[in-house]
């Protein structure tokens, strides 16, 4: 079973993970969906996701990060 895009806390570790060195707050939304469409776990419809998911994403990297 694959990450969708509502696992928006699962998907910001392994952001964290894979990206140690990225500051997730300098990511542009479309270069964030590319990454995340990328992590080998993700297995969801590219069209599901709107900038709600990718801010809540976003955040979910940050506090992993903190």
């Amino acid at each position: 079973m694959g990450l969708k895009w509502v696992d928006v806390l699962d998907i910001g570790i392994e952001l964290a993970e894979k990206f140690p060195d990225q500051d997730p707050t300098y990511i542009n939304f479309v270069d964030l969906r590319n990454m995340v469409m990328a992590l080998d776990d993700f297995d969801d419809d590219p069209a599901r996701c709107g900038e709600k998911v990718l801010e809540a994403i976003q955040s979910a990297w940050l506090d992993e990060r903190d």
